[in-house]
């Protein structure tokens, strides 16, 4: 997905909102994934409270390996697509239709013992409870996002040796 679409990288002050809108979509999941699924987890950086984030919430559902099968056709009967895991092991991502009453959001089943997932618990957890690390890293964010507005690939780069220090502090 990453180069295959025009890309308009917005990123915004934390909105503490964000986390009702998390709460409105895992509830949707939970109705038909509670059978099958260990968590439903708010990652990434609407999940920080204070950190600038483009507004879009991401969503780890967290799943026994041998449930993924399950969890994939729940989802396609609520609108859901599996998209592959987009070049990242250990995370499947999937995209939707006819979900304009929730807020946009990146949706990934991860397995419990997934590197990516336990990268992104523990990425979130750290920012949580260290302010001069989540407000560097949402600095570099708004300059990246200036002066990237539409490349993501470089967007990223740039963010990148600051996560990278971040990761060596949290243990990653």
């Amino acid at each position: 997905m990453i180069g295959s679409e025009t890309w308009n990288i917005i990123v915004v002050p934390y909105n503490p909102d964000w986390a009702e809108e998390f709460q409105k979509i895992e509830k949707e999941l939970f109705a038909v994934l509670k059978d099958v699924v260990l968590a439903i987890e708010h990652v990434g950086s609407t999940s920080v409270a204070g950190l600038y984030a483009k507004p879009i919430i991401d969503i780890d559902v967290v799943v026994e390996n041998n449930m993924f099968e399950a969890v994939k056709q729940k989802l396609k009967e609520i609108d859901y697509e599996h998209a592959g895991n987009l070049g990242i092991e250990g995370r499947e991502a999937f995209s939707y239709t006819n979900k304009e009453h929730l807020m946009e959001h990146h949706l990934y089943v991860c397995h419990k013992e997934s590197n990516e997932l336990k990268r992104h618990i523990t990425f979130r957890d750290y920012l949580r409870k260290h302010d001069d690390d989540k407000d560097r890293y949402g600095q570099i964010k708004i300059e990246m996002a200036k002066k990237f507005p539409h490349d993501i690939e470089n967007y990223l780069l740039g963010k990148q040796s600051v996560i990278l220090d971040i990761y060596k502090k949290c243990g990653l």
